[in-house]
């Protein structure tokens, strides 16, 4: 998905903080229930411990939420940054699958279907996330050997 941003485009807007972007980082609603849990997933089956984490409430979350022009108060999508680049909707959630390897990368041939499909299937889930996963009351709170992993 073309934003019309360069790669790394966040780190020459003054309302980002500079933060640690040598990872992919995944930008979540910290309060909605699947997307916990989509976060607990990537925690268990990123071996490698290659993903970074911010919850899109904080300061930092906001500000890219800005950057990339979306709503930071209606958090219809999450955002994977990888490479300095934005995925959103499904295009995330493949990337996501990408970079955790067998068996999960498999699911980036979800990838050849139109867009406008993956898309659609991922926004109608993103309506009624709060209504079939719940909402959480706070933020997850990482284990200690999880904290390097949380920007934010």
């Amino acid at each position: 998905m073309s934003t019309g941003h360069a790669a790394y485009s966040y780190r020459h807007d003054k309302g980002v903080v500079a933060f640690a972007d040598d990872h992919p980082v995944m930008i979540y609603d910290g309060y909605c229930g699947l997307c916990s849990s989509a976060v607990q997933f990537v925690l268990r089956h990123d071996c490698s411990r290659v993903f970074r984490f911010i919850a899109a409430q904080s300061e930092l979350g906001t500000s890219i939420y800005r950057h990339y022009g979306l709503d930071p108060h209606d958090y219809e999508t999450f955002i994977v940054l990888a490479d300095g680049l934005p995925r959103f909707a499904s295009d995330a959630v493949i990337e996501i699958g990408r970079r955790l390897g067998l068996p999960w990368s498999t699911g980036a041939a979800a990838g050849a279907l139109p867009r406008s499909v993956r898309d659609g299937l991922y926004f109608w889930i993103a309506r009624h996330r709060m209504k079939l996963f719940g909402r959480r009351d706070t933020c997850h709170l990482p284990a200690p050997d999880e904290r390097d992993r949380f920007l934010a």
